[in-house]
């Protein structure tokens, strides 16, 4: 028989085969569990760590005026992002409609995209664009603020007020709290042009030392500068109203938050909450709500704002007292109109529900 026969040959290829592949096969669980550990473990580590206990729920931002009508934005979060945004209130009327249906709904998009109001203006609607992201911006440092208080008592809250109206326009106040002290105030909106420029620079950097001072709204006025303090100290108590009942600025608060024992309430008993709704403005003149919550109830509504002078006094006089008794009888905003009180009504019910949202509601 010769060494080199065929079917030998065949015999020791077929042998070689075999044990290669037994060999392959042998070193494939070694580097599986490694690519699976990889591949397939770590990301749901990541996945798990990402929900870091935020913000759910809608978050209504302030008002934002602009030349040609208010941008006010709601956000609907989920785990402190934004799952959807929205303009419930745009400029309309003649060309506005036109701009506000083409821009709004690319703002919208941009907000859920960018996930803060870092976003591009949409050309050819300048105005509506800078209204957006300053109510945009608002509606975040109150999503901010709520979530506060689930990372520690000392964490540090940026709580933005309404916008106050005075004879020589808008004042805005935004604050930093930390362990239940104001630790910054600072006026985003202050009157401009003319004398008021004069009056802003002198008097808004000593309202801001007096709000860190007094650690609330309880500071004097400037003198000089009556109607500048006014508004800034009434947007100062709306910024300070926002401060999650438990986030450890109830002091700060004033008496309306029903003090430190009322935020601690984790015992069973109901947090009491003062909020305080973004301004509405309406035909006649601004109408703002401020309600008191406390067991998921609304205990106490009232308007802070509301229309005044000639016959809009006789008709708020007679509407606001029974607006305030519907809100705390429904518990929450779909309550009906008074008769001959139509503006009124639909801004009383469009503050109180901007207030309502604050609490998650």
């Amino acid at each position: 028989m010769r060494k080199s026969h065929p079917v030998r040959r065949a015999v020791l290829a077929g042998a070689a085969t075999v044990s290669g592949i037994v060999l392959l096969l042998s070193l494939k669980p070694a580097s599986d569990p490694g690519s699976a550990q990889a591949a397939g473990q770590a990301p749901p580590a990541a996945a798990g760590q990402a929900p870091q206990g935020g913000v759910n729920g809608a978050v209504t931002g302030d008002a934002a005026q602009t030349q040609y009508g208010a941008v006010q934005v709601r956000l609907t979060m989920n785990n402190g992002k934004i799952t959807q945004a929205e303009a419930v209130q745009a400029p309309k009327g003649g060309r506005s409609d036109q701009i506000t249906a083409s821009s709004v709904p690319r703002l919208n998009q941009a907000a859920v995209a960018a996930q803060s109001a870092e976003i591009d203006a949409v050309s050819g609607a300048t105005y509506t664009s800078a209204g957006y992201k300053k109510s945009l911006q608002s509606a975040l440092d109150k999503a901010k603020a709520s979530a506060g208080p689930q990372q520690g008592s000392g964490t540090a809250q940026t709580l933005t007020g309404d916008v106050a109206q005075t004879q020589y326009g808008p004042v805005q106040v935004r604050v930093t709290v930390a362990g239940g002290k104001i630790t910054r105030a600072e006026a985003v909106q202050a009157p401009k042009g003319g004398r008021s420029d004069q009056v802003t620079s002198s008097s808004v950097p000593r309202l801001n030392q007096a709000a860190v001072a007094a650690g609330n709204a309880d500071i004097d006025a400037v003198s000089g500068a009556t109607y500048t303090s006014a508004g800034y100290k009434k947007s100062l108590q709306s910024a300070l109203d926002k401060a999650p009942a438990g986030g450890g600025s109830s002091q700060s608060a004033g008496s309306g938050s029903g003090g430190g024992q009322a935020a601690g309430s984790g015992g069973g008993q109901a947090a009491t909450r003062t909020l305080t709704g973004s301004v509405a403005q309406t035909q006649y003149g601004p109408v703002q709500v401020r309600v008191t919550v406390a067991g998921g109830k609304i205990t106490k509504a009232e308007a802070v704002q509301a229309p005044k002078g000639g016959r809009s006094d006789q008709v708020t006089s007679s509407s606001v007292p029974r607006l305030n008794q519907a809100a705390v009888a429904a518990g929450n905003a779909q309550i009906d109109a008074v008769s001959g009180a139509t503006y009124t009504s639909a801004g009383y019910k469009q503050s109180l529900q901007s207030a309502l949202d604050q609490a998650g509601g």
